[in-house]
């Protein structure tokens, strides 16, 4: 089995500020913001939500068939990939154009500040599901506004359950997209702010929208996670972190998975269980793909 993940791949530029962008920013003086953040340490990683899922399932014993496009800029990615034995034959390198870069600072709070260029990005809907790629499951993760709308549909049409991840995409769309996409999807990842926003655009609250799809999970950090299914919450207890040093992709990480305990046609709250675990592993290791497991995924049990 294999799970098709439709979503960027990206470079991430990390920096580390040592204060509090709270003690920096006047609240009375927004309208006028000119400031400027001392960032001691920087680090180039490869990132973008398909790239950070396609690692953790991997890393889980998954099958990921990562579907994005790089530019000009983006053969290291690839190669990376296949160094770890991940199918690239879906990722796509265009001329003409920078690979998605995501400039990320982090205070000492784990608050972020994120500036994104989308790059090849915008041109992700070039690649197209047509049900030959072999996948039991897949995911529409942040991506191309194009992309999303169309490889949901895709998937529907191809008759393959799938995942509606929208992350930091969630705001190119209106209440209606929103609603099609809750439609067409077998299960919806968010998190609590993202939930927030689905359901004010929605007009629904999660019970109702978790009544149109086979689950809805709700992501909550360091206090677990809800997992809705039919009207009815389960609160999936957090792990502890070791140590908490970069929050940057444990989103992610949670997501591979989840689409691990997916393939194996695990109960949503088990798959949100060990998203729990993986996400607590993820964030006591620097970059979004460079933590390990330290358990068997085999016998991994609630």
């Amino acid at each position: 089995m294999a799970a098709l993940i439709c979503g960027s791949l990206a470079f991430d530029t990390i920096m580390s500020f040592e204060g509090k962008f709270a003690n920096q920013i006047l609240p009375e003086q927004l309208h006028i913001l000119n400031v400027s953040f001392l960032v001691p340490s920087l680090r180039r990683d490869f990132g973008g939500c398909a790239g950070n899922i396609a690692y953790s399932l991997k890393l889980l014993g998954g099958n990921p068939l990562p579907m994005a496009t790089v530019g000009e800029d983006g053969a290291s990615y690839i190669g990376r990939m296949k160094a770890q034995g991940i199918d690239t034959r879906f990722v796509k390198q265009l001329d003409d154009s920078y690979t998605a870069q995501a400039m990320i600072m982090t205070d000492s709070d784990n608050n972020q500040i994120t500036a994104f260029h989308p790059g090849a990005m915008t041109e992700a809907h070039v690649n197209m599901i047509d049900g030959s790629e072999g996948a039991s499951v897949g995911i529409v993760s942040p991506d191309g506004r194009d992309a999303m709308l169309q490889h949901s549909a895709q998937f529907k049409a191809a008759g393959i359950p799938f995942v509606f991840d929208p992350g930091q995409g969630l705001p190119m769309f209106n209440g209606q997209e929103l609603l099609a996409f809750v439609e067409q999807a077998t299960w919806i990842a968010v998190n609590d702010y993202e939930a927030k926003m689905l359901c004010d655009r929605t007009g629904l609250d999660l019970a109702a929208l978790s009544m149109k799809v086979q689950g809805l999970v709700v992501t909550l950090g360091e206090q677990g996670c809800q997992v809705w299914e039919q009207g009815q919450m389960t609160l999936v207890a957090p792990v502890k972190a070791q140590e908490v040093v970069d929050p940057t992709g444990c989103g992610d990480a949670w997501r591979g998975a989840l689409l691990y305990g997916l393939e194996k046609g695990w109960p949503l709250a088990k798959c949100a269980a060990l998203g729990n675990r993986v996400g607590a592993l993820k964030v006591a290791a620097k970059g979004p793909q460079n933590y390990v497991l330290d358990f068997d995924p085999a016998t991994f049990e609630v």
